[in-house]
């Protein structure tokens, strides 16, 4: 897991936002210094001798664990556990020290989020280490020639370089005229790096261990699986004479989705042994293997109803409900039958919103009265 922290809303709450492995990262500005390092909470001895060699990638893991938290906290929103937080370490409490379906998340999405801004970071040369993906010459599909009559001699090349069926110049480059491919490859094995250390350090035989480096690897695997080839046309009157294209990361809101489908699907499992090799196998042996790509538990969630602080575990008194609903986000659900208060609050909107030439749009201030239901 990584390092951030932020303020958010958690249960109605505002509440400082750190994961466990670098707990201050973002509070101490730009990691441009050695000493910065030592002073990161949460993380291990190997994690600041990475820290002080890849100073300028560092920026880049702090905002890929805040989009990890926050991506986490919108796809909780509607739940119990809505990756709340506290102001210690581990700041998700025991939700994530337990080997729950919620820590196989953390774990993931967080993975995940490294692993997509150092990516980012290259496309958009923040870093010196790494570029665009130079490498992958298959997402350069053929350009389509232009029809011509037939009486009429072949168009002769054009002057820069273009992927066409005789010529295959930008394919060395990794890349189609002005396209930057993704450099997937390098945000995932500095993930691998620098997330997994801290499991493997512990020596990864045993169940927790193996559980965290799994769904780090899923999470990693979300954006993987999910890359996309984008292409650009070009031509005469926006025909599609030729192309330029490049491999992309999907939005990270699709990986939190992907993640979010694997956490509802997630499979309980326990220790066993190959040969020699530990590994993990679904506890009841009536269901499929997990893959890769699949969340792993060890231990049942807690209901999440009742503030229980040592555990780290706010409760849902004081949360809103949806009076209407059935779902896990309707009041009776979410107030574990404890029911709800019902309040009118007076809302205030943009309404009757007009353009006006040129160039802005004005709008009047509309109040409206509202039913807001909160757990008991």
């Amino acid at each position: 897991m990584l390092p951030a922290q932020t303020r958010v809303e958690g249960l109605g709450r505002s509440r400082g936002l750190r994961t466990r492995c670098a707990g201050a990262l973002s509070s101490v500005g730009s990691i441009s210094e050695e000493e910065t390092c030592e002073k990161l909470k949460g993380l291990i001895q190997r994690q600041v001798q990475m820290c002080k060699r890849n100073l300028e990638v560092m920026d880049s893991v702090r905002r890929g664990a805040q989009l990890a938290i926050e991506e986490c906290q919108f796809q909780f929103r509607s739940r119990r556990w809505n990756c709340s937080t506290l102001d210690a370490l581990p700041v998700f409490g025991k939700v994530v020290t337990q080997g729950t379906r919620e820590a196989a998340f953390v774990y993931a999405i967080s993975s995940a989020g490294v692993a997509f801004a150092v990516t980012r970071a290259c496309s958009s040369g923040e870093l010196d280490k790494c570029g665009c993906d130079r490498t992958d010459c298959s997402s350069c599909p053929r350009a389509r020639p232009p029809l011509l009559p037939a009486h009429l001699p072949p168009l002769p090349l054009p002057p820069w370089p273009l992927q066409t069926s005789l010529s295959r110049p930008c394919c060395a480059l990794g890349f189609q005229w002005s396209g930057c491919s993704d450099n997937i490859a390098y945000g995932v094995a500095f993930s691998q790096s620098f997330v997994d250390v801290r499991e493997r350090s512990k020596g990864a035989s045993s169940n927790r261990a193996l559980m965290n480096l799994h769904n780090n690897e899923a999470g990693r695997k979300a954006i993987l699986n999910n890359m996309r080839v984008e292409c650009k046309c070009h031509g005469v009157s926006g025909s599609c004479e030729f192309k330029t294209c490049w491999k992309a990361m999907p939005p990270f809101r699709k990986v939190g989705n992907v993640l979010k489908e694997k956490f509802d699907g997630a499979t309980e499992v326990e220790q066993s042994e190959i040969g020699s090799t530990k590994v993990l196998v679904p506890k009841n042996s009536q269901f499929k293997p997990h893959t890769d790509e699949d969340l792993v538990y060890l231990d049942s969630s807690p209901d999440f109803c009742d503030h229980d602080l040592k555990n780290g575990v706010l409760g849902t008194s004081g949360r809103q409900c949806n009076k209407t609903s059935k779902a896990i986000d309707g009041c009776e659900l979410m107030c574990c039958g404890r029911g709800f208060h019902t309040d009118e609050v007076e809302v205030v909107e943009r309404c009757s919103c007009k353009f006006h030439w040129c160039c802005f749009v004005k709008c009047k201030q509309c109040h409206r009265v509202v039913e807001m239901h909160t757990c008991r």
